[in-house]
């Protein structure tokens, strides 16, 4: 371990936090939305199985790579083996991390800003999600609201990096993730106890197979990946703040349910309320910021009820912020020996920058395309849809297939020996998915990211 390196002050602090990383825009905004337009309990079940056959095998592998050379993704790939290509592949998890967070950001500071716009009464009188519609492309329009709120959200991520792994991370972590469920669980007491809410139960948990479709099984493929923070060094990163005797498998199993438990907890909060309004489960994008506006609008108590889903969905994408600017700090702070408030000034304000044109995307720069994309568009497709496949594919190539595989055992069984003692079989299991199934898999959701399928 590098001298004097920052440690996760308990292992409980380090689930949170990875869980954290996680839970973030994806489970409260974009898992409901492509549940929503693939039919449901039916899409939900595909899902769960594409979490358990690919992204619980590549947690495993990327936390273990980072609990093992106890490095940022570039020093953990070079500790572990001398090829160039191998060490630029930890390098693209930096370069991710970097892309994602400079658009994540515009989105973080949406939901900030639809924090105080709750406060404000701005969403207190909508009879229809296009009045909620009209609002949103008013307020993304704005290059001052966009600007102000991206900046904010920053600061705010910058601010709890900047004080650490234990003092910062960890310590928000504890705060913010125990907020965020007791706020997911009012939200859905509410939800079940509207009239019509029924039917959004159903929606959920009955499934209508007829609905899943060989597209609908790619989406639920790339969503349970993308869903656990694979692919950009977040995990690994995290896992080398890991003592070298914690159990990685434990650790990532509990990640896995954390991760998918809010994500299906958010969908009963959210399609509870929006079959209970006789409002579209298949909205899209729109659901979030369009529909539900008017959906707590509709409903007694609705302003309380939307400033803590809103609520809600700023901590969300803080905590996963705040993992994705460490991925680069760490690399700064392993490789390049900068101090820990150097690097977070100097990079945060960099992605900060880049982050700008993105949040100028929906306004001053909307006509500005490249192929017919904006900026803000262009860096997530090759974030989203090019990094972090690829980087997912990597790691299970790299730890099935690349590194040794007597060490693999050894590293996966440290901490872990009671667990593989008493199920000797999940070794061989865990094995056979990375190897063989996650790439496969892996690979469809990359060629279907790219249009090739």
């Amino acid at each position: 371990m590098t001298p004097n390196r920052e440690a996760w002050g308990s292992r409980f602090g380090f689930i949170l936090a990875a869980a954290g990383s996680a839970v973030g825009l994806g489970n409260i905004w974009k898992f409901p939305y492509i549940a929503g337009e693939n039919g449901g309990a039916a899409f939900i079940f595909v899902y769960l199985v594409c979490i358990a056959i690919i992204g619980f095998p590549v947690l495993i592998s990327e936390i273990l790579i980072g609990r093992t050379t106890q490095r940022n993704p570039v020093g953990a790939f070079a500790a572990l083996t001398h090829s160039k290509f191998w060490i630029s592949v930890g390098f693209l998890g930096v370069v991710a991390g970097f892309m994602i967070l400079s658009f994540y950001s515009v989105i973080g500071g949406w939901t900030i800003g639809y924090v105080v716009e709750t406060l404000r009464g701005s969403l207190s009188n909508f009879q229809s999600p296009d009045e909620a519609g009209v609002l949103f492309g008013k307020l993304s329009g704005s290059p001052t609201w966009s600007l102000s709120y991206h900046a904010i959200f920053f600061a705010l991520t910058m601010f709890i990096v900047i004080r650490g792994v234990e003092g910062g991370i960890e310590r928000s972590s504890k705060i913010m993730m125990p907020v965020l469920v007791s706020i997911l669980v009012i939200l859905m007491i509410r939800g079940v106890t509207l009239d019509g809410a029924s039917k959004g139960l159903a929606f959920l948990w009955v499934p209508d197979w007829s609905k899943i479709t060989g597209q609908a099984i790619l989406i639920a493929l790339g969503h349970a990946f993308f869903t656990l923070s694979l692919g950009m060094g977040a995990m690994l990163t995290y896992g080398s703040y890991m003592g070298k005797r914690d159990n990685v498998v434990s650790a990532s199993a509990q990640i896995v349910f954390l991760d998918t438990l809010i994500a299906l907890m958010a969908g009963v909060a959210i399609f509870t309320a929006v079959f209970a309004s006789g409002l579209d489960p298949a909205a899209g994008p729109g659901l979030i910021f369009q529909t539900l506006p008017a959906v707590f609008a509709s409903m007694t108590g609705g302003v309380y009820f939307s400033f803590l889903f809103f609520l809600l969905l700023a901590i969300a994408a803080l905590t996963s912020g705040i993992s994705l600017l460490e991925v680069v700090v760490a690399y700064f702070v392993d490789e390049r020996g900068w101090d820990r408030k150097g690097a977070v000034l100097i990079f945060g304000g960099t992605i900060f920058l880049i982050g700008v044109p993105s949040a100028l995307s929906f306004n001053l720069m909307a006509d500005v395309k490249i192929f017919d994309k904006t900026f803000f568009d262009i860096v997530d497709f090759l974030a989203s849809n090019i990094l972090l496949p690829f980087g997912g594919l990597m790691i299970a190539i790299f730890v099935g297939w690349i590194w040794s595989t007597t060490a693999v055992r050894a590293a996966v069984k440290e901490g872990a020996e009671q667990l593989f003692d008493n199920y000797p079989w999940f070794e061989r299991v865990w094995f056979i998915f990375l190897k063989f199934v996650a790439p496969i898999l892996i690979t469809l959701v990359l060629l279907n990211s790219l249009g090739f399928m």
